[in-house]
C-alpha cells in the first residue's frame, strides 16, 4: 500500500502518537497522528480501543502496532485510514461495511463495544446491545443481524480486545451499563468502572443494578 507515493505496510509499528492538541487523551483517543517514514498519518481508532491503551500504558512517544484498513473513493479523494489491534478486528469493520447504510466513519465511530460483544450481539439478535452504538438504530441493528448473522462470530480471534464473556453478558452489568451512558458518562468509562466493581464483589449473588451504582458513585466520588 502507498500513501502520496509514500509505501505504507499494513502491519507497522506507530513510533508516536498524539490527538490533535498534540496531548494524548487516553480516555478517548479516537484520532492518533502516527509517524511512518518522517510524515504523520491520522488515524481514526474505535473507543473501544480506549481499554487496550490504558491497560498497556500506551502515551506519547510509545511504540503501538496497528492493523490498518485503508478507505479511499472518487467522492472522498482524502484517504481514510482506521485502526486496530489485530487483523480479525479490522476483518470485522470489513464486514460491517457491507452492511447497507454503513460507511466506514459511521462503523468506526460506531465500535463502543469490543468486536466479540458485537458479534455475539448479532448471533444472538441482542438489539440492546446494538443500539447502544452510537448512530445504530432500530433500523440499522436490524439490517446488521439480517446481513451478518452466522457470518462473523466464527471470525473472531482469542487476541481480539474483549471483555469477559459472563459480565459482558450480564443483565446486571448491561443495565447498569445504560444507566451511567443515560448520565452522560462514556462507554469506555462506564464498562471499566463496572468491571472493577464486579471483579471486587465476591460473590454474583450479590450484586444488583442498585448495589452496583451505589458502589460505582461511591469509588467516583
Amino acid at each position: 500500500m502507498q500513501i502520496d507515493g509514500h509505501p505504507f505496510p499494513e502491519h507497522y509499528s506507530a513510533l508516536f502518537f498524539r490527538t490533535r492538541t498534540h496531548q494524548l487523551a487516553i480516555s478517548n483517543p479516537k484520532r492518533l497522528i502516527v509517524l511512518v517514514g518522517g510524515i504523520g498519518y491520522e488515524i481514526l481508532t474505535p473507543e473501544f480501543l480506549s481499554s487496550y491503551f490504558i491497560d498497556n500504558d500506551i502515551s506519547i512517544n510509545s511504540s503501538i502496532k496497528l492493523e490498518i484498513y485503508y478507505h479511499v473513493t472518487e467522492r472522498q479523494p482524502k484517504p481514510l485510514l482506521v485502526g486496530f489491534i489485530n487483523e480479525s478486528e479490522k476483518e470485522f469493520f470489513e464486514q460491517l461495511i457491507q452492511v447497507e447504510g454503513i460507511g466506514p466513519v459511521k462503523a468506526a465511530n460506531s465500535l463502543i463495544h469490543p468486536i466479540n460483544i458485537i458479534a455475539n450481539a448479532i448471533e444472538t439478535e441482542d438489539y440492546d446491545i446494538l443500539e447502544q452504538m452510537p448512530g445504530i438504530g432500530k433500523r440499522a441493528a436490524q439490517k446488521i443481524v439480517a446481513t451478518l448473522k452466522g457470518k462473523v462470530l466464527d471470525k473472531i480471534s482469542n487476541e481480539s480486545v474483549i471483555l469477559e464473556t459472563s459480565i459482558s453478558e450480564n443483565s446486571v452489568f448491561k443495565d447498569a451499563l445504560g444507566v451511567l451512558v443515560d448520565l452522560g458518562y462514556r462507554v469506555s468509562d462506564a464498562r471499566t468502572q463496572i468491571n472493577e466493581v464486579m471483579n471486587s464483589t465476591e460473590s454474583d449473588e450479590d450484586v444488583n443494578v442498585e448495589n452496583l451504582l451505589r458502589e460505582v458513585f461511591k469509588r467516583a466520588r
